[in-house]
């Protein structure tokens, strides 16, 4: 079976850092559907091209 490079899956922990938010914020993302993730047990794991997507689709314009 050939491996292919699918990206990585990170945690609530990972995503927070990387946004630079608090856990509780990308709760509130998965929970309402904003982020997408994959439950494995009881903990949440996201894609990291979904954070990238979500963080491209987040820019306006001020002013």
């Amino acid at each position: 079976m050939a491996h292919e490079d699918q990206g990585t899956f990170l945690t609530v922990a990972e995503v927070a850092e990387i946004m630079r938010v608090s856990k509780m914020t990308v709760y509130r993302l998965l929970h309402s559907g904003e982020l997408p993730a994959v439950r494995v047990g009881r903990s949440f794991r996201v894609h990291e091209k979904a954070v990238n997507d979500y963080l491209s689709s987040s820019y306006f314009q001020v002013g």
